[in-house]
C-alpha cells in the first residue's frame, strides 16, 4: 500500500492502572477539583448568555480562571 501526503493513521492503546490508596485520594480530590471549576465556569457562561444575551468562548472563560 503506497501511503499519500495527508494520510492520517489512528491508533488507540489500553492502559490499566492500579493507583495506590494515597494515589487514589489524590485522585479523587483533583478530579473533584476539577468538577467544581467546569462547574463554575459552565454557571458563569450560562450566566452571561441568559442574563446579558452574551455568549462567552473559551478564551474569555479560561482568563476569568486564571484572574
Amino acid at each position: 500500500m503506497i501511503w499519500g501526503v495527508g494520510v492520517v493513521v489512528k491508533r488507540a492503546y489500553r492502559y490499566r492502572f492500579y493507583p495506590t490508596v494515597e494515589q487514589a485520594d489524590q485522585l479523587n480530590r483533583t478530579f473533584g477539583c476539577v468538577r467544581k471549576v467546569y462547574n463554575l465556569a459552565l454557571q458563569a457562561r450560562t450566566r452571561a448568555w441568559s442574563v446579558d444575551g452574551q455568549r462567552s468562548t473559551y478564551v474569555q472563560s479560561s482568563a476569568w480562571l486564571t484572574e
